[in-house]
Parts: structure tokens; C-alpha cells; sequence
């Protein structure tokens, strides 16, 4: 059995003020303490976490997003979710958390809120 991966990917055009990473992989139980010790850190004013590459989403990876939004909104800074797949989006609802985390069917729309 291949071990279980999430890769983050800083894209280009990415600056101290707007950070836009890329993530491919599974946010799940096995990735969630590397995502959490990378992302929690990040000083950009405004952090979009393109989730158009997550293939999977679980209880645990959802926690992990909301721990991070929770962190950059206590310490003044925003953050946002952009290209949710139908089971991350699916995995939102159920944990109603849609009118909690700030989420775009885009990361060109997610820029453009977070200019």
C-alpha cells in the first residue's frame, strides 16, 4: 500500500501580502499534522488554498481547516478555500461549515475577494 500524500504547492504570483497554495492529494488523518505545521506559519496577509487536486477529504482534514482559519482570523489575517471537488464540498456541508469558511467555485474569484 502507497503511504498516504499531501502535497502543497506555492503557485507563482504569490507575494507577502497573497499567498495561493496548490494542494494535491488526500487531506485526511494522515496528512493533516504536516498541513497544519506548514500552513499555521505563514505570515501572507491573505492565504486561498486551491483544493481543485485534494482527491479525498475527511473529519480530520476539515478540522485542520478550521483550525487554520481560526488561527489566521485571530491574528488578523484572512484565509479562503477555492475549486472544492464534489466530496470536499459534499464533506463542508455535511460539517456545516459553509457559512463559516470563506469558499469560491475559484482561485481567480478568490483573488478577486481577497484583493
Amino acid at each position: 500500500m502507497q503511504p498516504v500524500q499531501l502535497d502543497l504547492q506555492r503557485l507563482p504570483g504569490s507575494d507577502a501580502n497573497r499567498l495561493v497554495i496548490k494542494l494535491n492529494g488526500k487531506l485526511s488523518l494522515e496528512t493533516v499534522h504536516n498541513f497544519i505545521q506548514t500552513l499555521r506559519p505563514e505570515s501572507a496577509a491573505n492565504l486561498i488554498l486551491d483544493m481543485g487536486g485534494v482527491s479525498f477529504l475527511d473529519s480530520a482534514g476539515v478540522g485542520a481547516l478550521v483550525q487554520i482559519f481560526v488561527h489566521r482570523r485571530n491574528t488578523g489575517k484572512r484565509f479562503a478555500l477555492a475549486g472544492l471537488t464534489p466530496q470536499g464540498n459534499a464533506v463542508i456541508q455535511v460539517a456545516g461549515l459553509t457559512k463559516l469558511l470563506p469558499i469560491h467555485p475559484s482561485v481567480d474569484q478568490a483573488l478577486a475577494q481577497n484583493a
